[in-house]
């Protein structure tokens, strides 16, 4: 089923209300330009009041009443949340926690995902749906269950982490060796010897090849749950659609991974108030990532307040309309909400929605989605499907940020996601865009790649990487890099690893500073000049190549006047190295640096403080202007040699075009 119109809506619980409810909010509904709702997200409990019982009726008067009015279902399965009713009669399949303590029921996302129990019910509920509505007109998007990340530490979830063992490694010899077992006197001579890593032992903490283990066997545990769902909804609607929704950016799932079997990639943006630009675009640049390019749904963004934060800050007028047009800027075919009706009571209670405890229309809320959904109304399909065409890639990696992350040293203050976003940040203010990759994707069309922290280098990734720079590629990777391999062992003679004779250094050792501690990077003049301050990790560089620069030399401590910036030419191409974290001035030198190297250039040239991105597909270029400036600004489109028209006004768009703060465009490109 091909979508022909971009999704506007978002979760409603009208079963939380008498039925009646659907008499006010319909209309209300049709006021704001909605056309797709999610339900019944949380309704479990209703539609299976007993273990052999049913109860479908409701939600049929629901999904009519609403196709009726027009608006169009994203059916959920409602997993997510088991009746009181199964954890009671089945405790097995609560999840232990770390702890080794058994949960009680209630929250959501409260199952062990190993649980036969709760696949047998889950499957059985998804079955009923699938007949009873897979055919039903109303339904454009089948959604499963709800945030997936559950992790649980039961007897169940050990014996089937004991197999996927056994999958994977197929002698008990062999994981001895990926493990390093020998370490501590750890070594088994049998698989059940085995125990998972948890608080009773430590080794979640202490043991990095066993956690990281543990995390893609829950990884892949929560992804059998939907797989298990999946592949029965398809057998029912092979053309709908089916997705589910990340939360965030959790760190629990590979997401690359689990996302290999959804349809459509789903997330849920919910940004800080302090979050900068930056950070949101970056997010929504690896969501679309995580299926190669192709365009991806926000399933949830809060209308205003977030109930979950510790200060539930208001979004000031023309933010929510600025952070939808973010979303769809970086490819976005949606603009969905939780929630379409407030809650009554619950902690979500004070979580923001269209239709606010006010029960009506006449709020500054609702007038913003309702200008929101006339202005996706006059867009149509004419953006859905298309595509950002990137010429910059940065690797991500979940595997590598558990590593990273889990490592006992050099520095607690070590963050992956801190370090991909500064770098990132560099494209970003000029207006460069990036496109997120995977180990496994291609690189041939891709000028540049960014790896910073690449701590963790995965079978073949190397040879890869040679192949990228000697064919004409940049490679810029940075401290803590090359260190292990994908058992997070650390690989032999010398650091950076498999990297080290593209880049033509060894890494002798690394310097980890303290917060108060910081050294300074000296310019040996082109292309850098001047000092620029660094700090956190500060690797002693040796040059093993003669063809190997050093561009940058610490100022400070034993090892001043050693390289702490190096570039090797390496085939047709370039591999950069930066052996400590500078400040955000050297950065941005450095990254207008390889931008200007490798002829990337921007669809248009805008000051700080605006972005820009541009999406094609067999309609058309559409460019797309946001403003997180707080004074007006003119840009010149006489630039780019072309003429744009605004496709939600349908006016042509002048030549000096005048953006107010908060203000967003998308034009199409004239031919």
């Amino acid at each position: 089923m091909k979508q022909n119109r971009i999704y506007y809506g978002g979760d409603y619980n009208p079963d939380q209300w008498p039925e009646e409810i659907l008499d006010q909010d319909i209309p209300l509904f049709q006021k704001a330009g909605v056309n797709l709702v999610t339900l019944p997200v949380f309704s479990w409990a209703k539609l299976q009041p007993s273990e052999d019982e049913y109860c479908f009726e409701w939600l049929d008067r629901m999904i009519d009443r609403l196709w009726e009015a027009g608006i169009s279902i994203c059916l959920s399965t409602p997993t997510a949340a088991q009746p009181a009713w199964m954890s009671r009669k089945y405790p097995e399949m609560l999840p232990v926690d770390i702890s080794g303590l058994r949960r009680t029921h209630g929250k959501r996302v409260n199952f062990c995902p190993n649980s036969k129990i709760y696949r047998h019910f889950s499957t059985r509920i998804a079955e009923e749906m699938g007949k009873r509505y897979g055919k039903h007109p109303a339904v454009a998007l089948w959604h499963v269950a709800n945030e997936y990340g559950t992790y649980c530490y039961c007897p169940q979830c050990e014996k089937e982490f004991r197999q996927w063992l056994k999958q994977r490694y197929k002698t008990i010899e062999e994981l001895n060796a990926r493990w390093n077992l020998a370490f501590w006197g750890h070594t088994v001579y049998d698989w059940d010897e085995i125990v998972i890593p948890s608080e009773r032992n430590d080794d979640y903490r202490f043991y990095q090849p066993v956690y990281l283990d543990y995390r893609r066997f829950m990884t892949d545990s929560n992804l059998n749950c939907f797989r298990a769902e999946y592949d029965i909804l398809k057998r029912y609607s092979p053309e709908i659609p089916i997705t589910t929704n990340i939360s965030g950016f959790i760190q629990q799932l590979d997401q690359m991974k689990f996302c290999k079997y959804v349809d459509i990639a789903g997330w849920d943006n919910y940004p800080w108030p302090t979050d900068p630009p930056a950070r949101v675009a970056m997010k929504h640049d690896l969501m679309r990532g995580l299926k190669h390019g192709k365009p991806y749904l926000m399933i949830e963004q809060a209308p205003s307040q977030q109930n979950w934060q510790p200060y539930n800050v208001q979004k000031r007028p023309g933010e929510l309309r600025r952070i939808s047009y973010q979303a769809m800027a970086h490819g976005a075919d949606s603009v969905m909400y939780f929630q379409m009706r407030q809650s009554i009571a619950g902690v979500e209670k004070f979580h923001s929605a269209l239709i606010s405890h006010a029960g009506h229309e006449n709020t500054r809320v609702f007038r913003e989605m309702a200008q929101i959904g006339r202005e996706l109304s006059a867009i149509g399909g004419q953006t859905v499907g298309a595509v950002t065409k990137s010429q910059a890639a940065f690797l991500f990696d979940w595997d590598n940020w558990w590593a990273v992350e889990g490592s006992n040293g050099p520095s607690k203050d070590l963050r992956y996601l801190e370090q991909v976003e500064k770098y990132y940040t560099g494209f970003y203010k000029r207006h460069i865009p990036i496109d997120f990759v995977s180990v496994e994707d291609d690189l041939s069309g891709y000028k540049v790649l960014a790896a910073p922290l690449l701590y963790m280098v995965k079978p073949g990734f190397a040879d890869k990487v040679r192949n990228f720079v000697r064919e004409g590629g940049t490679f810029l990777t940075t401290f803590f890099s090359g260190i292990t391999d994908e058992n997070d062992r650390v690989t032999l003679g010398g650091y950076p690893g498999e990297l080290s004779d593209i880049l033509g250094i060894w890494v002798e050792e690394t310097d980890a500073l303290r917060p108060e501690q910081s050294n300074c990077m000296k310019g040996l003049g082109t292309p850098f000049q001047g000092s620029f301050s660094c700090g956190l990790l500060c690797d002693v560089v040796h040059l093993t190549a003669p063809d190997t620069k050093a561009l940058c030399i610490y100022g400070e401590d034993y090892y001043k006047g050693s390289p702490c910036v190096t570039c090797r030419p390496y085939g047709d191409g370039y591999a950069y190295y930066v052996a400590t974290d500078p400040e955000p001035r050297f950065i941005d030198e450095l990254v207008g640096l390889l931008i200007s190297e490798c002829g990337l250039a921007p669809a248009l040239d805008a000051p700080d403080g605006i972005e820009t991105s541009v999406r094609e597909n067999e309609n058309g270029r559409f460019l797309y202007i946001l403003s997180f400036q707080k004074e007006d600004t003119i840009i010149d489109l006489s630039q780019t040699g072309k003429h744009f028209r605004n496709i939600v006004t349908g006016q042509k768009a002048e030549n000096k075009l005048l953006i107010k703060p908060f203000d967003c465009y998308i034009l199409k490109e004239e031919i």
